[in-house]
């Protein structure tokens, strides 16, 4: 890892950070659901650690089983916030999906075939992804949410983007070189980070 990767991993990080704290600040002022900013506080502490740890060890961090299962955790919360706060009826179902999805994804990646735990990776992440993806969208163009929280929408796409390509990386059938997914890696981290942002600053309630 250069020098300039990790400058913006550790913009990824302090823009996580600052995220972290503003939804804290959402939180004691009640412009969310106090579940929905767990959730997002999570999303957004896991990705600020994972930058941090990316600067620390390098990609070679990528093919620890555990910081695998631990990074899922950032579509996953992230999508169970937006379902909280804006598909409530929903919750119920998409929170037992999510927990049974990283369930499986521990115990394939710890003790499943190589094939079933990939499989299971790019199902968690691709419901995530699709999550995160679509709902912002939807509710922007249906005038249910400022037309800003797209952002959050495009956002989902880049890490759709980043976590099938990794997770068909680490299945031996890469759909880009692998010199070219680790170049662009840390900026498209730092895009989606900061589409997240633009989009959930731009969709609070005053």
């Amino acid at each position: 890892m250069n020098l300039f990767d990790k400058a913006v991993l550790l913009m990824t990080g302090l823009t996580a950070l600052y995220m972290v704290w503003r939804f804290a600040q959402d939180q004691q002022a009640g412009r969310r659901p106090p579940l929905a900013v767990a959730y997002y506080i999570i999303a957004f502490s896991v990705l600020l650690a994972s930058g941090l740890l990316l600067i620390a060890f390098g990609y070679g961090i990528l093919e620890s089983r555990m910081v695998v299962v631990v990074a899922s955790l950032i579509p996953v919360a992230l999508s169970l916030g937006l379902v909280t706060e804006y598909a409530p009826s929903y919750a119920k179902a998409y929170t037992s999906f999510a927990v049974l999805g990283l369930i499986a994804l521990a115990a394939t990646r710890f003790a499943g075939p190589r094939p079933l735990s990939i499989i299971t990776l790019v199902l968690v992440h691709g419901v995530a992804g699709l999550v995160i993806f679509g709902l912002p969208l939807w509710f922007s163009f249906k005038g249910l949410a400022p037309g800003g929280f797209a952002w959050v929408g495009i956002g989902g796409g880049l890490i759709g983007i980043g976590g099938i390509a990794l997770a068909f990386l680490k299945a031996g059938k890469p759909i880009l070189p692998a010199e070219v997914i680790l170049l662009i890696l840390a900026p498209l981290l730092l895009l989606m980070t900061a589409s997240f942002a633009a989009g959930f600053l731009s969709s609070v309630r005053k």
